[in-house]
C-alpha cells in the first residue's frame, strides 16, 4: 500500500467493497485518498499506527453499537467519524449520532454533500490547530 497523506485520507469501513470503488474514485478525482477496510478491528489496528482525515462507516454492512463508537472517538479523538446508510432513521444509534459523529449520510452518497462535509472537517481541523498555536 502506498504512503497515505493523513490530511486527505478518507477510510471507508464496510463489507460491500465493490460499492465503495465509485466512492474511492470520486475522492481521488477531488485530490483525496481513499482506502477500504472491512472491519472495526482492522480500523483500530490501522488508526493505532496512522492518522486520517475522516472515517466513513457503512452501518448497513458493519453493525455498530453506541459503546463501540464512543470508544473509537475516545481512543482516536483526532479522527472525524461519519456514518452512511440506506435509511436515515437509526434510533438505536442516537447517542453516537448526537455526540460522536460528524454526520450521517444517506446512500448512495451525494458528491456535493460529501465534499461539503469534507471541507467543513478540514476547516474545523484548521481552526482547532490555529487555536493550539
Amino acid at each position: 500500500m502506498k504512503k497515505q497523506n493523513s490530511k486527505t485520507l478518507i477510510i471507508i469501513i464496510g463489507q460491500d467493497v465493490d460499492d465503495y470503488l465509485s466512492l474511492i474514485t470520486m475522492l481521488e478525482e477531488n485530490q483525496y485518498q481513499g482506502i477500504i477496510l472491512k472491519t472495526l478491528k482492522t480500523l483500530k489496528e490501522y488508526l493505532s499506527e496512522n492518522e486520517c482525515m475522516a472515517v466513513i462507516i457503512d452501518i448497513d454492512s458493519v453493525k455498530v453499537q453506541n459503546r463501540e463508537i464512543r470508544k473509537l472517538k475516545l481512543t482516536f479523538p483526532q479522527n472525524t467519524f461519519l456514518f452512511m446508510s440506506c435509511t436515515s432513521y437509526h434510533p438505536e444509534l442516537k447517542e453516537s449520532i448526537c455526540y460522536y459523529l460528524y454526520a450521517c449520510m444517506k446512500k448512495p452518497v451525494c458528491s456535493d454533500e460529501l465534499f461539503y462535509l469534507l471541507r467543513c472537517i478540514k476547516d474545523d481541523k484548521k481552526k482547532k490547530n490555529d487555536l493550539l498555536f
